[in-house]
């Protein structure tokens, strides 16, 4: 069995264990991307840079969330169909979604967010880190996507926002 398999199985295995953490995993998953949609609007409201920087960090993120999630990731899922892991395998899904799981939407979309507040601030992008990181792993502990979607889905949206950051640089 793949280790990718292996891992959706392990990890929606804790689920149904306790209705706190099934509680958890649900606001990750569910709520944890406003939460970061705000924690930006803040950053680039009060960050203290001079309003031209500002406006560049909020154009790297749009144009790098843009191409990333909306491009890449649709371009990829119109040749390639991989089926969700509650289709596949013998889980129980906290959620479900009728799209393809590769590469993983919300992956790509909030790493490249991450990356792009990263390159401007590292502290304000560690936190993005981490939050991406709990609300991905989430998807995957609720059994709608497979590790392999996320880390898909994370390198498009790190190499994304570093070559959109490192062209409006250039320009």
């Amino acid at each position: 069995m793949p280790l990718d398999t292996q891992l959706v199985l392990f990890l929606n295995s804790l689920t149904s264990i306790s209705p706190a953490l099934d509680s958890i995993i649900i606001f990750f998953v569910s709520y944890l991307a406003y939460v970061l949609i705000i924690a930006f609007a803040i950053f680039i409201l009060f960050s203290g840079y001079e309003w031209r920087k500002r406006f560049e960090a909020l154009g790297v993120v749009l144009v790098s969330v843009f191409i990333a999630r909306g491009v890449i990731t649709e371009l990829i899922r119109f040749f390639y169909h991989r089926p969700r892991p509650f289709i596949d395998l013998p889980i129980q899904p906290l959620f479900t979604d009728p799209t393809w799981s590769f590469p993983s939407g919300h992956a790509t979309f909030f790493f490249a967010l991450a990356t792009a507040v990263y390159l401007y601030n590292k502290k304000w992008g560690i936190g993005f880190f981490i939050a991406t990181l709990l609300m991905t792993t989430s998807r995957v502990i609720a059994g709608i996507h497979y590790p392999s979607d996320i880390v898909g889905g994370a390198i498009i949206g790190i190499a994304v926002a570093y070559a959109t950051f490192y062209f409006v640089r250039k320009l």
